[in-house]
Formats: C-alpha cells, sequence, structure tokens
C-alpha cells in the first residue's frame, strides 16, 4: 500500500509538471483572445479612449509579435492613429472646456494636464482610463467638465469661504503649542512632531459638551486640507507671529511628516512646528 501511494503520488507530480506550461501557455493565449476582443467592443461603441489604452499595452505590442497572430499589426496601428488623433482632440476639448467654466465660476486654473490646480489647496488628476478625476485624493467617477467644477467649486466653498481670523488662528496654534510643551515638560522652542500637534489642534477645536458624551455628531471636523488651507491664508496675511509675540516655525522633513502648504503655496512635508520669542 505505502508503495501503491509513492507510485500515486509522484504520477500526480509528473502530470502537473507537464501540464504547467501547457496551462501557462493557454493561459496568456487566452488573455490575447480577451484583448483582441476587447479592441473589437470598443471600435464598434467608437470607445476611442479605451482604445487607446488597450493598443497602447504590452500585450497588444507581444499579439503583433505572435506569429499566429501577426496579422493582426497592421489592424492596431490604423487603429492606433485613430485613437492617438481622437484623444488628442478630446483633450484639447476638455481642457477648453474645463478653463472656461473654470473662468465662469469667477476662478483661475493652472493646467498641466492630466494635472491642474484651482486655488492653493485644491488639486486635481484626470485620469482617462479609469472615466475618473482625483481632486485633493477624493476620486469623482467623472471626467465631465461640469461635474469637476461642480466639486471644486464645493471645495472652494468648504476651504475658503468659512469665516477666518488670521491673528486668532496663530494664536491658536501657539496656545495649542505651549500646553503640548507643558504636558511633555519640554523645554521652550522645542519641535513638536506635526502629526501630534495636528491632533492636538483639531482636539482644541471641540466644545465642552462634545467631551461631555463624546458623541460623535457633536464632533466638530477639521480636515487637513483646510488646516493646510488655513496655514497659507496665515501667511498671505502678513500679519507676523502671535500676540504673545511668537514666530511660527515649521520644519520640513519626511519622518511623521504631513503635507502643507509652505510660504509659496507649494506643497511640501512638514515633519515638526515650534514657536519661538521674536
Amino acid at each position: 500500500m505505502p508503495e501503491a501511494n509513492e507510485f500515486l503520488g509522484d504520477a500526480q507530480e509528473n502530470l502537473k509538471q507537464i501540464v504547467q506550461p501547457f496551462q501557462q501557455d493557454l493561459n496568456q493565449k487566452q488573455k490575447k483572445a480577451d484583448l483582441i476582443r476587447k479592441c473589437i467592443q470598443c471600435a464598434g461603441k467608437d470607445d476611442f479612449l479605451q482604445l487607446d489604452e488597450l493598443l497602447k499595452s504590452k500585450l497588444a505590442r507581444d499579439i503583433c509579435e505572435d506569429n499566429t497572430l501577426e496579422s493582426c499589426a497592421p489592424v492596431f496601428e490604423t487603429l492606433g492613429a485613430y485613437a492617438d488623433e481622437k484623444v488628442e482632440q478630446y483633450r484639447m476639448d476638455l481642457i477648453e472646456d474645463l478653463t472656461q467654466k473654470c473662468e465662469e465660476a469667477g476662478l483661475e486654473m493652472e493646467m498641466d494636464f492630466p494635472r491642474f490646480r484651482v486655488l492653493k489647496g485644491i488639486t486635481g488628476e484626470i485620469d482617462f482610463a479609469s472615466r475618473s478625476t482625483k481632486i485633493n485624493k477624493k476620486i469623482l467617477k467623472s471626467i465631465d467638465p461640469r461635474r469637476i467644477m461642480a466639486m471644486v467649486v464645493r471645495l472652494k466653498k468648504q476651504l475658503y469661504d468659512t469665516p477666518y481670523n488670521p491673528q486668532e488662528f496663530i494664536d491658536t496654534l501657539g496656545k495649542v503649542y505651549l500646553e503640548l510643551l507643558e504636558k511633555e515638560d519640554l523645554p521652550a522652542g522645542r519641535p513638536v512632531p506635526m502629526q501630534q500637534f495636528y491632533l492636538a489642534y483639531v482636539i482644541s477645536l471641540q466644545s465642552k459638551t462634545f467631551f461631555q458624551d463624546m458623541d460623535k455628531g457633536k464632533f466638530k471636523g477639521y480636515s487637513l486640507d483646510q488646516f493646510s488651507v488655513d496655514l497659507w491664508r496665515y501667511y498671505q496675511a502678513g500679519i507676523g507671529g502671535t500676540s504673545q509675540g511668537y514666530e511660527l516655525q515649521l520644519t520640513p522633513g519626511r519622518n511623521k511628516a504631513l503635507w502643507l502648504l509652505d510660504t509659496q503655496g507649494e506643497l511640501r512635508q512638514i515633519t515638526a512646528i515650534s514657536f519661538h520669542k521674536s
């Protein structure tokens, strides 16, 4: 009986080794057939965006180099030229429409396609392949200029149209910083990790009612995007330091850093924050 088990085990292993390269070849052929079928479907629907992506893939190149499918090469070349032309025209129309709708909303757009920026702190990237637009890390399942601008305008209202006093803002930051130094028994001017500080600042914004029962509905949200834009608005105000004479200092770095707008309006990784007597 043990000899039979050994015999059967050897047979299984041998068959696995025999079928494995055959199965791999079969799988590769199936992938090539699937891509060709997708190209047929895209051509039927004039889906030039998807067609362009398919024809620029490595698998499409492999198909053209496959002896059994080499007749696909001239067809792929013709379709690729057609898709290229259509995609370029679509791109130009999209940029024009998006820029126009931005102007109609009273905003200015910096375009470096597929990326764009509206105001400081609102950035986006258009992804043709997935038919989506990423705006401040939020995904919009559309590349329609109207829907893109609607989302941009909503963000602008959230980040810029709320009451804001730069002096109160910097005074509150300074107060939270000094409280952290006291709590951690740290010397004056010691940098505090930015992630720790941001959490402490958000907690400082909560009402006494929230701390009494920790009800989620009473929590006052304060996004990192809002924090970044508020810092930028403080820089722009040019008011100097806190009312107590402390100057803000942000330390760039990667260790436990947050992406925040710097004094030039560019996103940088900030690892620590400190306040120093001027």
